[in-house]
């Protein structure tokens, strides 16, 4: 009895076993880009959860830099500290799967009895988060995220008060009214 309650003790405790786990990010971080995801470009870039529906750090983007929706993504210029940069910005996401054993072991029981399985949906489980991946680079294209870049600090507190501001902003026409002094 007791070897009998241990191992369902067991199996329920590691019934969902993790394949594949979503980074979690409490501020930002500042990541290699190609290990975050593959089909970033090489660099790092300044990595943040996104909560927000898609498409709002677009939307943010045009209003922040009043691009009127053209080359809103890629190479939006701005300046810091008297210099001009070029910021670039990617959504990516990053999946936790898990594979569940107590429904494939509920089936594999059911189809030794000649039963056909009925928990074949619940196998495994999927939850996905989404993520803001900011890259900076200089008139040189040098990548000013890069450690060893003059401007890599004061860059570092840009983007995070940039997406402090994301984050707080509801409303993007907001950003314009501030910048004009309305």
């Amino acid at each position: 009895m007791k070897t009998a309650t241990l191992a369902l003790l067991i199996l329920t405790l590691y019934s969902c076993i993790p394949t594949r786990i979503a980074p979690k990010i409490e501020t930002h971080k500042i990541v290699e880009t190609k290990k975050f995801s593959k089909e970033l470009p090489q660099g790092y870039g300044f990595a943040f959860e996104d909560p927000k529906d898609a498409n709002e750090f677009y939307s943010y983007v045009n209003s922040k830099y009043d691009l009127a929706y053209t080359e809103v993504e890629y190479n939006v210029p701005f300046e810091l500290d008297g210099e001009k940069l070029y910021l670039s910005f990617y959504e990516c996401e990053r999946t936790t799967k898990t594979i569940n054993l107590i429904p494939i072991l509920v089936d594999t029981k059911l189809e030794n009895d000649g039963s056909t399985p009925v928990l074949e949906d619940f196998h495994s489980s999927r939850s996905g988060q989404w993520y803001i991946i900011i890259s900076v680079r200089d008139a040189a294209l040098k990548d000013v995220l890069n450690i060893s870049h003059k401007q890599h600090e004061v860059l570092k507190k840009y983007l995070e008060s940039l997406r402090q501001e994301y984050l707080a902003t509801h409303h993007y026409n907001e950003l314009n009214l501030k910048s004009n002094g309305r």
